[in-house]
């Protein structure tokens, strides 16, 4: 990355806090199926985006989005604020704070909110799963004040939200006035969880559910998380489930080619309940067999 590239990346950082985090408000909700994202360039030397997109989706709850350029997985974060704590879910694919200044931003946004709120809240930094596209940046955010860093293993996630029968339980996380339910779902990752926030009505399904490529590691445990999610959803109103990712292109079951820094006209990044029942039964129809198979919005990937 050149000098002025960095530079660039400082420039619109600091233009789109000004723009956005200092007028957190009482918005409505940011329609998901019309906003666009930063998709990269097919030169990534001469990309002027910033280096994370900061999208407000209502007055308590961000989006951000990680640039292609600064690592190809483009991974998406999440931010819920409470009014006793904060929750970030993932932490991005890049270490570095001066090429992915994923602390910066997202204590600018907190520290907005805790002075609009006039309280001092807790950060605290969980994982969908253990990827290193999803947690490279969690060292930004050590020892760092009124900040936890929730572990990675599976045992970590157990007993920080106090999971007593993985992977069937299914618990309350209360961040002040806000809570959010955690639903174990192993079988992309061991650790894999899915975050449901009873305010926004928002899904987190992490690498198990997204438009791309749906890599499976374990077959069986990952047809019975997408049987639990699917449970799941008739109990609960969803208004989008959003994965991590966005790999899948706007022509239906075409994606983009592996490690592609540019993704002109992608896939947007919500999935609705209708896509996850066609999930389930078409797992349901492949049988015990680890298969690939694509479909209109995905593309169940076996990797073993």
């Amino acid at each position: 990355m050149t000098l002025k590239t960095k530079k660039s990346f400082t420039f619109y950082l600091t233009l789109v806090l000004i723009t956005s985090v200092f007028c957190i408000s009482a918005i409505g909700q940011t329609d998901l199926n019309k906003q666009n994202w930063i998709h990269g360039s097919e030169d990534c030397e001469k990309n002027t985006d910033e280096p994370i997109q900061v999208v407000q989706y209502d007055e308590s709850t961000w989006i951000l989005r990680q640039n292609m350029c600064t690592n190809y997985e483009a991974p998406f974060m999440f931010l819920f604020l409470g009014q006793k704590k904060a929750l970030l879910m993932d932490t991005g694919a890049t270490r570095e704070e001066e090429y992915f200044p994923l602390y910066k931003t997202v204590n600018i946004i907190v520290d907005t909110w805790q002075k609009q709120q006039n309280k001092k809240i807790e950060l605290i930094v969980a994982h969908t799963h253990k990827h290193g596209d999803h947690f490279s940046a969690d060292t930004q955010f050590k020892e760092k004040a009124n900040t936890t860093i929730v572990g990675l293993e599976k045992t970590d996630v157990i007993d920080f939200f106090k999971l007593t029968s993985w992977p069937t339980d299914i618990v309350d996380f209360e961040l002040g006035n806000r809570i959010l339910k955690i639903v174990p779902i192993p079988g992309h990752q061991e650790a894999s969880i899915a975050i449901y926030d009873t305010s926004s009505k928002l899904l987190l399904t992490g690498d198990t559910f997204y438009p791309g490529r749906l890599y499976v590691e374990d077959w069986s445990s990952f047809k019975t998380s997408v049987n639990r999610l699917v449970e799941f959803s008739k109990k609960h109103e969803i208004k989008y489930i959003l994965g991590n990712h966005i790999e899948m292109t706007s022509t239906d079951g075409v994606d983009f080619p592996m490690g592609s820094t540019n993704h002109p006209e992608e896939h947007k990044l919500p999935l609705n309940v209708e896509d996850l029942e066609s999930l389930q039964s078409s797992l349901n129809n492949l049988g015990d067999k680890p298969t690939k198979k694509a479909h209109k919005n995905f593309i169940i990937y076996p990797i073993n």
